[in-house]
């Protein structure tokens, strides 16, 4: 396993999954109940923008980059100040110098009571999400393989919560492997909200996968593609996906206010577009 995130931290994929993440977040927090953030691929917690990785790419400039520089109507401010708060947090004077993961988004937004389960595989990003998430109340880092994690962590106690599954997509077969773990997840946790992120480097891959969670019994899925340019050899990933199953009420609504903003401030040019589809909501 090679993957490391450092390298792509922040960037426009990043800013999609993390928009998401908080709104979802903020929907559960419209009742007192306790929930749970439970985070399969968690990463380092923590990016330094100002590092050697995320400075051989420079992938985030035209991501949370350009995003923290834009001047944002309303109401796509009100949307995105969760998210955005998040990574102001990790931030002083109002430069951009570091970058919070899922597993820091997730801490910034939940309430005294509520609890995130951070699991990462990989032993030097786990040392770092351990600290990370070092006497962080209500949150714990572990170190498993994040389909035995997906396994052994639902249904969560409280029965309420959102399921982030974002594999780096380095091995073949990781498609499949997604849609059975998946398939089996929403068996245990059938009331909880499931957030799969994926890249589209094959669209033709990438609408299979997005087929078969709908033929998945009873499935309730918002689907949400952004491309910020078209694809050409060497440029890297130029778009990506969101799947979202049984998502909460009126976040269809809110990124479709989101996304007209979201492509015209990180897509470049004309070939930037976006989708957004439910099925069975």
């Amino acid at each position: 396993m090679n993957y490391r995130h450092a390298y792509h931290a922040g960037n426009f994929a990043d800013v999609l999954k993390h928009v998401i993440l908080a709104r979802v977040i903020t929907y559960l927090k419209r009742k007192p109940q306790p929930f749970r953030v439970i985070d399969t691929h968690a990463g380092a917690g923590l990016y330094d923008l100002t590092g050697v990785e995320a400075g051989k790419t420079g992938e985030w400039q035209d991501g949370i980059g350009r995003l923290h520089t834009a001047d944002l109507p309303e109401p796509v401010a009100a949307l995105l100040e969760p998210y955005l708060s998040a990574v102001a947090s990790v931030n002083t004077g109002g430069a951009l110098a570091s970058y919070p993961g899922s597993p820091l988004i997730a801490h910034h937004l939940l309430r005294p009571g509520d609890h995130l389960v951070a699991n990462e595989l990989h032993h030097e990003d786990f040392e770092h999400l351990k600290s990370a998430l070092h006497r962080v109340p209500g949150a714990k880092a572990l170190n498993l393989d994040a389909w035995i994690a997906v396994k052994s962590l639902l249904p969560p106690v409280e029965r309420r919560g959102v399921v982030l599954i974002d594999p780096p997509f380095e091995e073949s077969g990781e498609f499949a492997q997604l849609t059975h773990s998946i398939e089996e997840a929403t068996r245990r946790f059938a009331t909880g909200v499931f957030m799969l992120w994926y890249p589209v480097k094959q669209e033709a891959a990438a609408d299979r996968f997005v087929q078969n969670l709908k033929d998945l019994p009873q499935v309730k899925l918002l689907d949400v593609r952004l491309r910020v340019a078209a694809p050409f050899a060497g440029l890297g990933l130029t778009e990506t996906g969101v799947a979202i199953i049984n998502p909460p009420y009126g976040l269809e609504d809110e990124l479709a206010l989101l996304l007209p903003a979201l492509t015209e401030i990180l897509g470049d040019g004309h070939d930037a577009d976006f989708r957004l589809s439910s099925f069975g909501i």
